[in-house]
């Protein structure tokens, strides 16, 4: 009976009740690992930001030079926050 559960005198309202009572616990915890997360100030490396918005390394050297975007660098090696690069990011008008 490993990895089994029993629900043996349980009523569909009380079952109804745990899962509920769990779900909002979890909801709580992921809440709170996302509030941490955003908080911090994630870095990434160059490769990472032209992945993270599908640009070539080119563009972001580009838009480096000009300001668009901040880089960070510790001896010859950049990086950027990815909430910069997301603040970053304007709305285009329709």
């Amino acid at each position: 009976m490993k990895n089994s559960i029993l629900l043996h005198d349980l009523t569909h309202e009380q079952l109804g009740n745990l899962i509920d009572d769990k779900l909002v616990n979890r909801l709580k915890q992921l809440k709170k690992d996302l509030d941490n997360k955003s908080s911090n100030d994630d870095l990434l490396t160059r490769d990472e930001a032209c992945a993270f918005l599908k640009i070539d390394s080119s563009t972001l050297w580009s838009w480096t030079n000009k300001g668009k975007i901040i880089s960070y660098a510790i001896g010859a090696r950049r990086y950027y926050k990815r909430n910069e690069l997301i603040e970053s990011l304007i709305p285009v008008k329709k």
